[in-house]
């Protein structure tokens, strides 16, 4: 947790202003944002950086707005910043009926990159009708075997990984030459068993990993900024939206958790004060 953030949970808020600094020139009381926070947002108040905040698209709820913050600026990190993700070339997303999964698959087919995903059977239709080209069952297949024979044993430029060591390994075979695979989470475990680190020299490949949370204030206002200025736009046009699969008054936080800790959810999972 960074220095001086609220012990209560909650990284993204979306509501209306009921005060603001002196400082604060761009937004007033009563208007409707949302933003990526450090902590605090189960809360009935909360407060976010002015650099931070992002006003709500006209045509959104307040639900909805809730939805975008943390999975779209991780997705954008991982996929710009972090992957150098460019025009044409192919993504492989696991987890991608996740949050942080459905706002990546928009973001890419935004910029005409192939999409490929890991998701539970049941799942599949959503990323489909998301922008994903495929979508692999890792219950019941291979991913490399299945991303080796769906790209012509070609592989992908770019992988967004949240699994972490269990995957490693394959991850490392489903990439081309050149290769850039982006580790943000490590759900299935932390210590990989084995490694061809030869594959890395051979195929010039690169493993970045890197958290958010815990980058600089300076780091994620420019981030926020970037993300607003090519994704508002998409949002208001109806390019880009939200995934939201269910919304639970925060009284019932312990039951949003369970919905989602039995991986239930496709999408977003929104907590409302009232």
């Amino acid at each position: 947790m960074p220095e001086g953030a609220s012990p209560v949970p909650g990284l993204e808020i979306a509501g209306f202003i009921e005060e603001a600094g002196e400082e604060c020139t761009r937004f007033n009381k009563d208007d409707c944002v949302f933003g990526l926070i450090p902590g605090g947002g189960y809360a009935e108040y909360a407060v976010i950086h002015k650099d931070m905040a992002m006003p709500i698209p006209e045509n959104f709820s307040v639900e909805e707005a809730a939805a975008i913050p943390e999975v779209f600026l991780t997705a954008w990190q991982g996929l710009t910043w972090l992957g150098n993700l460019t025009e044409r070339e192919r993504v492989l997303i696991h987890a991608g009926a996740s949050g942080v999964g459905t706002a990546a698959i928009q973001l890419a087919r935004q910029m005409n990159a192939e999409v490929l995903v890991t998701t539970s059977g049941a799942k599949h239709n959503k990323c489909l009708e998301l922008g994903a080209a495929y979508a692999i069952n890792y219950q019941q297949e291979d991913f490399a075997e299945r991303v080796q024979a769906l790209t012509n044993e070609e592989g992908v430029d770019v992988i967004l990984d949240f699994v972490g060591a269990p995957y490693l390994k394959r991850n490392v075979d489903s990439l081309r030459m050149d290769g850039r695979l982006v580790v943000l989470a490590f759900m299935g475990g932390a210590k990989a068993e084995e490694l061809n680190i030869a594959k890395l020299l051979v195929k010039r490949l690169s493993i970045i990993g890197s958290t958010l949370r815990s980058r600089p204030l300076d780091y994620q206002i420019q981030l926020t900024g970037e993300l607003a200025n090519f994704a508002l736009p998409k949002f208001r046009d109806g390019s880009l939206r939200p995934v939201i699969d269910s919304v639970f008054p925060l009284s019932q936080a312990a039951d949003a958790h369970a919905h989602m800790e039995a991986n239930r959810n496709v999408g977003k999972i929104i907590l409302r004060v009232a």
